[in-house]
């Protein structure tokens, strides 16, 4: 999984006004027993764009808004299931409506400067069952934040992207991102305990490393989040914790060491009904308790 090893990560990103974002530099990031890159040389800045995008202190992030989501609604940052604070859920575990103070430093459109502080009131929903996925509430709404910060939210996609599909994986905690296109669709994806469906495997220029987890995978064509970046084989091991397998309909097992993976975000669309409540159950397609 691609979240630096606690021990490793340092408290918050530095800022003096407008000063530029200091990527952690105490150690090399790791998730688990093996080590990470040191971390990506920041790269794209002139032309990725960070609108919506947040640092979280051990992962990555975004502001994002469903198909009925209002401006007055309460704001909604995404990141993954094994960014949650406090360990990561167990397979099968679904986390809801649990309070959360958590805080999140909101990128400007560069990447290179914080523009402010948003704050959670609780998580909505945590899972990495299916699918690895936090979602958090916070105690400012859409509207709030545009008008504070100039800062919109990203938009979720509705639908899977297709195979092929140009796509920007842009990570808050590095202030980098990646570009490349989907490869494929895995049926299952396997890492340690938990099996995770349908997930987005990526062309090798997305090498994305520890750090980037919860980052959003964005439709370069029509710049709505389709996935959230999650995880990668780092040593060629088959379905351990770091290196992920493939498994097909068949029960196939696959590994591809250093190739990297998401998740989609469609179904989480589907599921944020009146006031942005992740309504489980009926149509919508997540995890319940």
């Amino acid at each position: 999984m691609n979240r630096p090893f606690a021990g490793a990560v340092t408290a918050s990103i530095a800022l003096a006004g407008a000063a530029a974002l200091a990527a952690p530099a105490s150690a090399a990031p790791t998730a688990g027993p093996a080590a990470a890159p040191a971390g990506p040389a920041a790269r794209g800045h002139g032309e990725a764009d960070f609108t919506g995008i947040v640092a979280l202190s051990n992962c990555s992030g975004s502001v994002v808004r469903g198909p009925r989501s209002r401006d007055s609604d309460a704001a909604l940052v995404l990141t993954n299931g094994h960014c949650l604070e406090g360990g990561m859920p167990e397979p099968g575990q679904v986390i809801v409506d649990r309070p959360s103070a958590r805080a999140f430093t909101l990128l400007d459109r560069t990447g290179r400067s914080s523009l402010g502080t948003l704050r959670a009131t609780r998580v909505e929903y945590s899972t990495m069952t299916d699918t690895d996925v936090t979602v958090y509430r916070l105690d400012e709404s859409y509207g709030t934040i545009r008008k504070r910060y100039g800062v919109p939210a990203l938009r979720l996609s509705t639908a899977p992207p297709h195979d092929g599909t140009e796509i920007r994986v842009v990570s808050g905690y590095w202030q980098t991102s990646y570009a490349c296109k989907t490869d494929a669709t895995v049926y299952r994806l396997r890492e340690a305990g938990w099996t995770w469906k349908d997930s987005i495997r990526y062309t090798p220029q997305c090498r994305t490393v520890h750090g980037t987890s919860g980052s959003p995978v964005i439709d370069a064509n029509t710049h709505h989040v389709v996935a959230i970046n999650n995880t990668g084989n780092d040593d060629g091991e088959r379905c351990t914790l770091n290196n992920p397998c493939e498994v097909d309909r068949k029960g196939n097992v696959t590994v591809r060491q250093g190739t990297h993976y998401a998740q989609q975000t469609y179904p989480l669309a589907r599921c944020l009904g009146e006031g942005n409540d992740v309504a489980l159950g009926g149509s919508c397609a997540l995890p319940r308790p």
